[in-house]
């Protein structure tokens, strides 16, 4: 049995008997664009935004990972890679931290969890195809139900009979929401206001609230994906 869908017991006990647990503060860094990506890391409890500035300044947030994710771009069994985006606590974090050395051994003597780990990867890399076009395909409009969408698979709590009704327990702004869709927070702005007239959603305090989910659905052809791949994290 797997701690989630996408990541095994198997490869969570993996960091937890090999890696190194360290405390990340609210609004502190795991690592920087451009580092050295030497390690993975995974969250044992907490939250942790992965994100890029462009050259114009613009922060785009491309993920938001909670507990049981693993981030990090360590390229195993070749040269030592670089980091492509910034990791950050969003809130009070723990981390397991495990040597690029240390996984490519453990990998090697143990076949099984090497199979395990190449699932994980290649479910990831699925997770990222199913974001770009999603972002590419749908225009501004259909980036923020298709991360509604998302949030609601990695975050949501059903809160009706037939699971239409979703609470999305993570706090945002309306700033973040527009990071995670590539837009303008005036755009998101206006699109979250016109939503919540057309009773699709509330907003209130940070909290986003779906109230027809089928509706953001239908808008953007949802082709139903599995919920592994379609999520935020």
């Amino acid at each position: 049995m797997g701690l989630t869908d996408n990541l095994s017991m198997d490869i969570y006990q993996l960091f937890e008997e090999g890696g190194l647990l360290v405390k990340v503060e609210k609004g502190n860094h795991i690592f920087h664009e451009g580092e050295s990506a030497g390690d993975l890391f995974l969250i044992k409890n907490g939250s942790v935004q992965i994100s890029k500035e462009t050259e114009h300044g613009k922060e785009l947030t491309f993920r938001v990972c909670g507990k049981n994710s693993i981030i990090g771009e360590s390229s195993l069994f070749g040269p030592t890679t670089f980091h492509s985006n910034t990791a950050k606590a969003i809130i009070n974090s723990e981390i397991i931290i495990l040597n690029k050395n240390t996984l490519e051994m453990i990998l090697t003597e143990q076949p099984s969890l090497m199979i395990e780990y190449l699932k994980w990867i290649q479910n990831e890399n699925l997770k990222n195809q199913s974001l770009i076009r999603d972002l590419v395909i749908h225009g501004k409009r259909g980036a923020l139900f298709s991360t509604l969408i998302r949030l609601s698979n990695t975050y949501g709590e059903p809160i009706n009979e037939d699971n239409n009704h979703i609470f999305i327990n993570l706090h945002l702004t309306n700033s973040e929401v527009a990071n995670l869709c590539s837009t303008s927070r005036e755009m998101i702005n206006r699109m979250l206001n016109e939503l919540k007239k057309l009773n699709i959603i509330t907003f209130e305090k940070g909290y986003i609230t779906i109230l027809d989910l089928n509706y953001l659905k239908e808008e953007i052809a949802c082709e139903n994906c599995p919920a592994t791949i379609c999520r935020i994290d």
